[in-house]
Formats: C-alpha cells, structure tokens, sequence
C-alpha cells in the first residue's frame, strides 16, 4: 500500500492536558464530544463496539499512558482498518489536541475536506466541553 494523504487537524484548549487527557481518553467519553460515535461505545472484551452509518464498528484503544496518546483503530464491516492518531500535547497552562486525518482510497478531495471538516466540529466540541 502506498502512503495515503495526511492532514493534521488540531485545535487548542485551554485546560491542563492531564485533564484533557484523562477526559478525552476515555473510550465512554468518546460519544458526548466525538459524533462519529454518538450512539456510544459499548465494551467488548478488550476493544468496544458502536453502531454506525457504516454499521457495527470495533475500536482498539492504545493502553492508558502518561504521553497523551489515545490512538485508536477502527474496523468496519467490510474489513477495513483505519488508525486514527489522536494526541494531547502539554502547551504552556493548556494543550494541543491533535488528529491525524487519513485520506483513504477512493474518496474524493471533497469527501477528504468534509471528513477533515467533521473532525474539526468534534474537537471544538471537546474544547467547549473542557473550557467551561
């Protein structure tokens, strides 16, 4: 497979990282501020499921750390795999939190703005959320 297309969408929030960390990495958390999972993520042994558009997905999380990395893998029902790359970095009192956008085969330079466009909305989400 050859590199696919990447896009770095970040934001900045102005919450100790410890506590964003603690808040975002936590798989339950996921729906109230990542839409993409808004009918929620049950457990499943070591991974979780959720129901989506694309019907029943599993996620793998990275184990808890102290570097801020809550990476994760999806797979869809068709087979698919895609590492999503998901990090908070301490800057100053607040922190960056950054995801590393795939562009995947086949989609579209539009598809690819609009998924990089909705990964944009869930992390302001997560920033009103952290700010308040």
């Amino acid at each position: 497979m050859t590199t696919m297309p990447a896009r770095i969408v970040h934001i900045s929030i102005d919450r100790d990282w410890r506590d964003v960390y603690d808040f975002a990495g936590r798989p339950e958390n996921m729906p109230l501020w990542a839409s993409g999972l808004a009918t929620g993520l049950k457990p499943d042994g070591e991974d979780w499921i959720a129901e989506g558009p694309l019907g029943t997905i599993r996620v793998s999380f990275v184990p808890a750390n102290e570097f801020g990395i809550i990476d994760h893998t999806v797979m869809i029902e068709s087979g698919l795999r895609v590492y999503n790359a998901l990090r908070i970095v301490p800057n100053g009192d607040g922190c960056e939190v950054m995801f590393t956008l795939l562009r995947l085969p086949g989609m579209t330079d539009d598809q690819f703005a609009a998924d990089a466009a909705h990964v944009q909305k869930d992390l302001a989400t997560l920033k009103s959320m952290m700010e308040k």
